[in-house]
């Protein structure tokens, strides 16, 4: 009986989708956090009878046919890319991104990622890093002596040095878009690598066409609406529970078969 294999099909996809949740609901108060989604798509169907096919020497054609399913899969699990509330921490080192774009982070291998927690901290030379001390990019430097500094929403980084009436310019934070974000790669610790899904990085000063804007002292928060999610993960139970419930129910009727005299 078919029934028993499309059931546990139905089981597993639900089996991803509280897992998809939950990693949702876990990640709610991560700064920049991108909830995701999964989708599904229904698996092979058997031909029993195919529909358009003739039914008689007069011509007369299939209207619908006979199709049974084989289940259901998990095709995707993708990454919503919708702007997250803006908290103020009054914190000067504190980046958000309000629109599109992603900082630019450079790994330990050399490599680029890409992220949109602001939450940076100076290293020992004073450049501005990420919370794991990873460089932002380009590499801005703070001077010793500075004792203000501002970010504008161009992402000019602004340093008042001491004994000085002007502020200095030590750089610019650029962004970067790209034509699919949701095919960037997460790597975790709110960092993401392009990939051929995402194309190629398109790097510009924030407020340029087609890039965000920066706010200092205020963070990104999680895109996950908590009672969205719990909804949504008490819809993904009764699903799994209607989907053990169809191999139960086959169980009994494979039972009553073997019984019969």
């Amino acid at each position: 009986m078919r029934s028993l294999a499309i059931g546990a099909t139905g089981m597993l996809a639900q089996q991803i989708n509280v897992e998809t949740i939950s990693n949702n609901i876990a990640n709610a108060t991560t700064t920049g956090f991108k909830k995701q989604r999964a989708e599904f798509q229904d698996l092979l169907y058997q031909n029993l009878r195919r529909m358009g096919s003739t039914s008689s020497d007069a011509g007369t054609i299939v209207p619908t046919g006979v199709q049974i399913g084989a289940g259901v899969r998990v095709a995707a699990i993708g990454r919503l890319m919708e702007q997250g509330n803006l908290t103020v921490t009054d914190n000067k080192l504190d980046v958000a991104i309000n629109g599109s774009g992603y900082f630019q982070v450079l790994l330990p291998n050399g490599d680029t990622s890409y992220t949109r927690a602001g939450n940076f901290k100076l290293s020992p030379e004073g450049i501005i890093v990420t919370a794991d001390g990873y460089q932002v990019q380009p590499a801005i430097t703070i001077p010793a002596e500075a004792v203000d500094i501002t970010v504008n929403p161009s992402g000019e980084v602004l340093v008042k040095l001491d004994g000085q009436v002007e502020t200095q310019n030590v750089g610019q934070i650029q962004l970067a878009t790209f034509p699919n974000a949701s095919g960037l790669e997460a790597i975790g610790d709110n960092l993401f690598l392009q990939t051929p899904a995402s194309g190629e990085a398109v790097a510009g000063a924030p407020g340029a066409p087609g890039f965000g804007r920066v706010v200092q002292g205020a963070l990104e928060t999680s895109n996950v609406n908590i009672v969205q999610e719990i909804t949504t993960l008490i819809s993904a139970q009764r699903a799994y529970e209607m989907n053990s419930k169809i191999i139960k129910t086959t169980d009994e009727m494979m039972q009553q078969a073997s019984q019969m005299r």
